[in-house]
């Protein structure tokens, strides 16, 4: 099997610095003192790829969009793509890279194109498909997950999932690549769109497409301020149903960000990972809610929630119990297998005023 392979290296550096994506934001992002992850979740999938699949040949792009990460997971892979490099080290490749990279792979006869971002980088690799087809897309691809939003249903659970699924698929199905509008999202504005559909294989570790509705939460909110206690920080993650929380404890809330409240006062709004840490006390409880039609808890859209935060606290689950019947199982993405192991197991999720239900975290 031939598998084209393409790395965004920029993908999901605005999380943990509070910038909800990078499109446009590389640069404040540096500033902030953001890292890279993608390359990380590039060499877990194609670890898991290589562990998985034999007689794998790797057809990729130069440097840190492929070959690097190919290289790292230990195979020689077939550089069909080139860009110029940035001679200060940061990162220049642009989305016109991704599109010139997946043309190049279809031309090189790959039976499936991986990639490594969140959404944008799932509308370019569409689009390149759909331009190598003309207009219909014949080459299926999957999403090893790096972004900070993830609308679209054409990644793995995670970058290990990605890599097995490559390499064990035998079927595809058609699946919705959807984008937002990243400077609406940062104002608290959730503008998706539909930009293509495509041939994805068809397994289990392979995520829904993320649903924004939710249900009443009232009750859960009400329950939850009632329970809140003097002396414990509260780390309140994003989406309605921690919103609704927040403004029953008073105040309202970061557009889509996360906030921090002590002793009936908000210490922290729309905090960084570094700012949430210096604001922790000595007990402190973070508090998500998870993502309607994917149950991750953690991982998408809340990365300032760091392991080093979820490490100092405890964790509280809130949902509507109509998200829960939806989503089935909670799921935990957050970069350290170490952390990822410990949130797994049976959770307590509040569902109403006095209401709970343990939910599975896989």
């Amino acid at each position: 099997m031939r598998v084209g392979f393409v790395v965004n290296p920029i993908a999901g550096m605005g999380g943990r610095v509070g910038l909800k994506g990078t499109d446009g934001k590389v640069a404040e992002a540096r500033e902030r003192g953001a890292e890279p992850r993608a390359p990380e979740r590039a060499r877990a999938a194609l670890s898991a790829l290589r562990a998985r699949g034999d007689g794998v040949t790797v057809v990729t792009a130069a440097g840190e969009m492929g070959a690097d990460a190919a290289r790292d997971a230990g195979f020689d892979p077939e550089v069909v793509y080139e860009y110029d490099p940035d001679p200060e080290g940061a990162s220049a490749t642009s989305a016109a890279d991704t599109r010139a990279a997946v043309r190049a792979f279809v031309d090189a006869g790959v039976d499936i194109v991986l990639f490594v971002g969140g959404d944008g980088t799932a509308v370019d690799v569409a689009r390149a498909l759909e331009a190598a087809g003309d207009g219909t897309v014949e080459v299926p691809m999957l999403g090893v997950p790096a972004g900070v939003k993830i609308y679209s249903s054409v990644f793995g659970v995670t970058p290990k999932d990605a890599g097995r699924v490559v390499a064990s698929f035998d079927a595809v199905a058609d699946r919705e690549v959807n984008d937002i509008d990243e400077a609406a999202y940062r104002e608290g504005e959730v503008r998706t769109t539909l930009r293509a559909v495509v041939p994805v294989p068809v397994a289990e570790a392979v995520q829904s497409s993320k649903q924004v509705a939710g249900g009443s939460v009232d009750g859960v909110a009400s329950g939850f301020a009632n329970d809140v206690e003097d002396g414990v920080t509260y780390v309140l993650g994003p989406g309605g149903t921690v919103g609704a929380i927040k403004r029953e404890l008073g105040f309202e809330p970061s557009p889509l960000g996360v906030d921090v409240y002590r002793d009936g006062e908000v210490v922290l709004r729309d905090g960084t990972e570094a700012e949430i840490l210096d604001a922790l006390g000595e007990e402190n409880v973070v508090v998500v809610s998870p993502i309607g039609g994917q149950g991750f808890v953690f991982g998408r859209g809340n990365h300032q929630i760091s392991p080093a935060v979820i490490e100092r606290s405890s964790v509280e689950v809130v949902a509507s119990p109509s998200k829960l019947d939806d989503v089935g199982v909670l799921r935990v993405d957050t970069d350290d297998e170490a952390v990822n192991g410990s949130l797994r197991g049976w959770q307590k999720v509040r569902v109403g005023r006095y209401e709970h239900r343990l939910l599975k975290v896989v």
